[in-house]
């Protein structure tokens, strides 16, 4: 194998442990989530979006970029938890393609509940995966603090 094998295959390791680890935050999140407020992971993702405006609104291109969602699955979301009263739509009145959401009421109060839980079931999440050798240079990372070697 030669240096640059070697260098591909650090990368794709690296990849594959930032994977593994998505995938255990992910799925921690979401059962915490679920089950003391009722929102998956990509329903909390757009509260605390909107929960970051100050009272005012955001337009739905913007939510789509900050979620990492597709145009048409950012509808579908906002659809549903418009649906459920969370969130509300808003025509720009310069330009009436322009749609813009914010939270209800109702969705900023579920955002103060779920708040807590999400950040309780990420650090809980990371303090464990921090214990495996092969993730903690990753945990390291999203902390800010140097890895241990």
């Amino acid at each position: 194998m030669g240096i640059s094998d070697d260098a591909v295959e650090i990368r794709a390791r690296g990849w594959r442990t930032l994977a593994a680890l998505h995938g255990i935050i992910e799925a921690e999140l979401e059962r915490a989530l679920a089950s003391s407020a009722g929102l998956s992971v990509v329903e909390y993702t757009v509260l605390d979006a909107l929960s970051r405006q100050d009272g005012w609104h955001m337009r739905m291109q913007q939510l789509a970029r900050a979620t990492a969602l597709s145009p048409s699955a950012t509808t579908r979301l906002v659809t549903r938890l418009e649906d459920r009263g969370l969130l509300t739509r808003i025509l720009c009145l310069d330009d009436r393609r322009g749609i813009y959401t914010e939270l209800t009421p109702a969705g900023r109060t579920l955002y103060e509940k779920a708040h807590p839980i999400h950040d309780e079931a990420l650090e809980r999440t990371l303090g464990e995966a921090i214990t495996q050798p092969e993730l903690a240079p990753v945990v390291h990372a999203l902390q800010g603090s140097p890895a241990l070697t």
